[in-house]
């Protein structure tokens, strides 16, 4: 019992029993189809020993003894058999497809919900080809592969089974040497896994290169154009090919001898088989019909042997995609609610920072000790030399990463404490590039209110100056905008997220530089969207061009993590030698000059 618990515990920290305890959920709302899908394999498989079984008496009656004619039944039945093999094929086939679209399918979804999890670190750290190789061709190769695999698994076993068993029928003796070198053909499977792992981790890694570099010319084609970067971009394509053609290589040169050396050991076995054979006929022990029979089996058990090597390969692929898929599926997020969060219902009191220290790489602090109190209603601008952590004290209120030390408090309350889902929807972000979706102008202003109704949009795109721009287009708000909005100008589609943050109504606005892409024209018009947006709010705002800021409560100087210097537009520049002051001075004297 000892012994038999121990392997039952050995098997299920195999490969295999890891992938389809995994792969398991996914079929069972399907079980059924994906059940008859696999028994409908026995009969495919174990239908190949009909045409060798009948060889024997066809053999030994017509051909050798000449005592009968053809029995008309033999080859007809082996037409019907073959066509009913044929045609539970189809149907195996089918299955197999239908239940794997349909796993695939479900697995998609499941890792672009996980996707939706993830905190932003994780997206910092990967290119967009891995995040698109991982979540989605990884997907594919695992369902794929696992499922075709299994319906060729299933049809071989009882193919095999069935033909070993016309061996045995035939000749016992024979079907020993057989099954010997049957068993030898598949040692040289022991230790493909560990051979081309890691070739296999360096292939996906060169494949999601070929997508990423796909994605930056799609989006920086205008770069690419303006200096002359093709040749510099199809150098880089072209090497990264050559990986891939390397590591191609690589795997060809570690698996393709699977294939030659089973030919070897197979021809062995039937080159035994005959020797052994023809003494056995000699000796009466057998018939030639046995002899015919016996070949015509080993031959087709041993035929699909020969090119295992390659799809012993494929299930490879399908495991260690299995295992990218549910490594990720498994993967906790590093920012989560707590057990006992609470909601953040409304804001009576403001947002303090307390002794904040954060790093993104471990050992190099981006802000150290910061302590600021926002009250209610207050416009804190943070100004600063640029990589002075501006942004990262913004992008962890709305908890995009988490601090290290610390607290940042919300009317009192540690905002890790607050459910993530309450904590955002008291926060309405415009971003120096806000991202807008593929779609219309309408839908991507009701992102912030999706039930917004006609007379909120249209309030919305007053208090954005985008109603006078709207009014010009032929299909108004239902003007379709391009992947990422490129049909509409910087100005447009600063406004257009104005107009999504005003939907929200959120008590707390974040702008993260808003206006410094954009030209002079179009800034006057947005810092005009943006005042309105700030109206009764508790505001962050991060400006490159420190006049847009003067009006502001309070102004907040970082430098190099640390909060420096705090107060009024007037009593920052009336500090000797202040670095608001200094940076103020510089920025005037270079509009000046400019003027």
């Amino acid at each position: 019992m000892k012994f038999l618990t121990e392997n039952i515990e050995k098997f299920k920290k195999t490969q295999f029993w890891y992938c389809y305890s995994r792969i398991l959920p996914y079929v069972k709302p399907y079980w059924f189809r994906a059940i008859l899908a696999v028994l409908i394999c026995i009969p495919i498989g174990s239908l190949d020993a009909v045409i060798a079984l009948a060889l024997k008496p066809y053999m030994d009656l017509v051909m050798v003894e000449k005592t009968v004619q053809s029995p008309w039944y033999i080859p007809f039945g082996i037409v019907l058999f073959t066509a009913l093999q044929g045609f539970l094929n189809y149907m195996a086939t089918y299955l197999n497809t239908w239940v794997g679209g349909k796993i695939t399918t479900d697995l998609k979804r499941d890792l672009y919900k996980k996707m939706l999890t993830l905190e932003t670190a994780f997206f910092d750290k990967r290119n967009s080809g891995e995040i698109v190789y991982r979540f989605n061709n990884d997907a594919d190769t695992a369902c794929a592969g696992l499922l075709n695999n299994l319906k060729t698994f299933v049809s071989r076993l009882f193919s095999s089974l069935s033909l070993v068993c016309v061996l045995f029928y035939n000749s016992w003796q024979l079907a020993i040497i057989a099954t010997i070198v049957l068993g030898g053909a598949f040692m040289p499977l022991a230790n493909i896994r560990k051979r081309i792992k890691s070739v296999m981790d360096k292939a996906v890694s060169a494949g999601s290169q070929v997508i990423t570099a796909y994605n930056e010319t799609f989006s920086g084609n205008k770069t690419i154009t303006a200096y002359n970067l093709k040749d510099y971009q199809e150098n880089k394509f072209d090497e990264i090919l050559r990986n891939i053609f390397s590591f191609q290589i690589k795997m060809i040169q570690r698996t393709s001898w699977l294939s030659p050396m089973m030919h070897v050991i197979v021809s062995v076995g039937i080159g035994i088989a005959i020797g052994y054979g023809s003494h056995l006929i000699l000796t009466h022990q057998i018939t030639s019909g046995n002899f015919v029979s016996f070949i015509t089996a080993l031959i087709m058990l041993y035929t699909p042997i020969k090119n295992l090597g390659n799809n012993f390969n494929a299930v490879q692929f399908s495991f260690m995609a299995i295992e990218r898929v549910f490594g990720i599926l498994e993967q906790k997020p590093a920012i989560v609610d707590k057990p006992d969060a609470i909601e953040l219902k409304e804001i009576n009191h403001g947002v303090s920072f307390k002794n904040v220290s954060f790093e993104y790489v471990k050992g190099r602090p981006v802000l150290k000790n910061i302590n600021l109190e926002v009250k209610k209603g207050e416009t804190i601008a943070l100004v600063g030399n640029s990589g002075g952590g501006k942004s990262t004290i913004v992008s962890l209120i709305p908890r995009f990463y988490d601090i290290q030390s610390g607290e940042i408090q919300i009317d009192g309350v540690n905002i890790k404490n607050y459910t993530l889902k309450s904590l955002r929807n008291n926060m309405a972000i415009v971003f120096q590039d806000n991202f807008l979706f593929s779609g219309t102008i309408k839908q991507n202003i009701l992102l912030g209110k999706h039930d917004a109704t006609d007379a909120e949009i249209e309030q919305a795109l007053k208090m954005a100056y985008l109603d006078e721009f709207v009014s010009t287009l032929k299909d108004g708000l239902n003007t379709q905008i391009g992947e990422r909005g490129m049909l509409l100008s910087g100005g447009q589609k600063q406004r257009v997220a104005i107009a999504r943050a005003f939907l929200k109504n959120a008590p707390i606005v974040i702008l993260d530089e808003a206006t410094s892409a954009l030209d002079n024209k179009s800034e006057a018009i947005v810092q005009k969207a943006i005042d309105n947006l700030m109206t009764n709010k508790t505001v962050f705002v991060i400006a490159h061009r420190l006049s847009t800021i003067q009006n502001a409560d309070r102004i907040a100087v970082i430098n190099e993590g640390q909060l420096t210097e705090l107060g009024t537009h007037e009593e920052l520049m009336n500090i000797p030698n202040g670095q608001y002051k200094t940076l103020y001075e510089m920025q005037f004297k270079k509009q000046a000059v400019h003027a």
